[in-house]
């Protein structure tokens, strides 16, 4: 695997952008713009699935990042459970929600792969790499 040079370039960021565009666009409809308490939990969920990627990424090590992305993956499982009550207080039809839902399993699969990948990796993280073992003397 290529090293990741910014949080950007990592596609469980890309695709949880893309999640997080198409959840604002349908909280934004009708009923469910009306919902506050809904509309503004699914989208803070929406929002920290990116924004953890993005923060564990920039912590520069690779046990933080995994740390996030979970936090991140545990997000995503919030907006498909919002999206149950979306459905269920019909804000959204039944194809929006399978559509919705998709989304959010591929971010959920992509960054549960990116989290097995780093577990298994024998490096540590950037910052990491930039420093050598001081010798101690006595």
């Amino acid at each position: 695997m290529a090293t990741i040079k910014k949080f950007e370039n990592i596609q469980a960021w890309q695709k949880g952008r893309e999640l997080k565009q198409a959840v604002y666009r349908c909280s934004k409809r009708s009923q469910f713009a009306k919902d506050f308490a809904l509309r503004e939990q699914i989208r803070r969920a929406a929002i920290s699935i990116t924004a953890n990627i993005a923060e564990g990424f920039e912590r520069d090590g690779n046990r933080e990042l995994v740390q996030f992305l979970s936090i991140s993956k545990g997000s995503t499982g919030e907006v498909q459970d919002h999206l149950y009550t979306a459905l269920d207080e019909n804000y959204i039809s039944q194809p929006d929600f399978d559509a919705l839902y998709a989304q959010a399993a591929e971010v959920a699969k992509l960054t549960a792969s990116f989290m097995n990948y780093l577990r298994q990796s024998e490096l540590r993280g950037q910052k990491f790499r930039d420093t050598q073992p001081q010798k101690l003397e006595t």
